[in-house]
């Protein structure tokens, strides 16, 4: 699609770079069918853009009836702001429990440690399956944190 220098120059510059690109031959079927992927995958998000649009609505509602207990009266900006200020403080005041909590747990982990000889199988097998459960969560978080990919772990 060869224009003239003079047909060129009456173009905006926009046009005039689209037409001085140039695909090769040799990538150009490989060029339509990428094009052509980004367009069904283009066309899929419609689709479920055009159902959210549809049924978005009435998925609110079923959820906001579902839940109305839990809904503060009136919804406002104030009421929201004083919530997450009690849920902050109600988590700070929580905090002197949680750490005796924590610190009852290391010792009963030290007495286990000190008494090794009255450790059975029974317990041993306890702690080791509690073991492998944390690894398996660890696993599952390095999953998720690296976008659901299964290569190029070494854990």
């Amino acid at each position: 699609m060869g224009l003239r220098s003079d047909q060129q120059q009456r173009l905006p510059l926009v046009f005039r770079a689209s037409v001085s690109l140039q695909i090769p031959k040799k990538f150009r079927g490989s060029f339509r069918e990428s094009m052509a992927s980004k367009v069904s995958s283009l066309q899929k998000v419609v689709q479920a853009s055009n159902f959210l649009v549809k049924n978005g609505n009435i998925y609110y509602k079923q959820l906001v009836e579902q839940n109305k207990h839990h809904i503060q009266e009136p919804p406002t900006i104030e009421k929201c702001q004083t919530l997450a200020k009690q849920l902050f403080y109600t988590r700070l005041a929580s905090i002197p429990g949680r750490y005796e909590a924590f610190w009852k747990e290391a010792d009963s982990l030290k007495n286990a440690l000190i008494n090794r000889q009255e450790l059975n199988v029974e317990n041993a097998g306890l702690a080791a399956l509690f073991g492998l459960e944390c690894y398996a969560w660890f696993c599952g978080g390095e999953i998720i944190g690296r976008g659901f990919t299964f290569t190029g772990y070494y854990v």
